[in-house]
């Protein structure tokens, strides 16, 4: 049984990709950019429960609303060059911070959770795993995602 149209152009993409091994290389430039946003995200949530009275659900979604900005600009001139044209744009922010609005909903809930059961250390950690999963996929294959050439025309 053939697989919906929509389905089945996301399977070739991700076969294309993966042939091209597109999706490898993408994935380590944008774990690079990652580990520049883990520090700076996990500096504000420490700095926020170290100097504020803050809930770990503020810091949290304090940290992030920091590091995402910081995130989608150096993707857009690194790992997504390519679809972006080193261009950055409002558009293309909006569904990065979209994108990344599903992670933080991620993260916060992991973070909450694995709380209970971990030092608060390792519930972040754990977290910040979470985020990479949910926020490349999203980002490469939807924020991203190649686009066909529509005769010159800027996205």
């Amino acid at each position: 049984m053939p697989l919906p149209l929509p389905l089945e152009n996301l399977r070739v993409r991700l076969t294309d990709a993966w042939q091209r091994r597109a999706v490898s290389l993408k994935a380590l430039s944008f774990a690079t950019v990652g580990l520049i946003n883990t520090a700076v995200d996990a500096t504000v949530f420490f700095l926020m429960l170290g100097f504020a009275t803050s809930s770990l659900i503020v810091a949290n979604v304090s940290a992030w609303l920091i590091a995402v900005t910081g995130s989608y600009v150096m993707n857009s001139f690194t790992t997504f060059s390519a679809e972006t044209g080193g261009r950055l744009r409002l558009k293309d922010y909006a569904g990065f911070v979209g994108s990344g609005l599903v992670a933080v909903i991620a993260t916060t809930t992991t973070v909450v959770l694995a709380a209970n059961y971990l030092p608060v250390w390792a519930a972040k950690g754990v977290a910040i795993l979470v985020s990479f999963v949910v926020n490349f996929s999203i980002t490469h294959f939807v924020v991203f995602r190649a686009r066909p050439d529509t005769a010159g025309e800027p996205r």
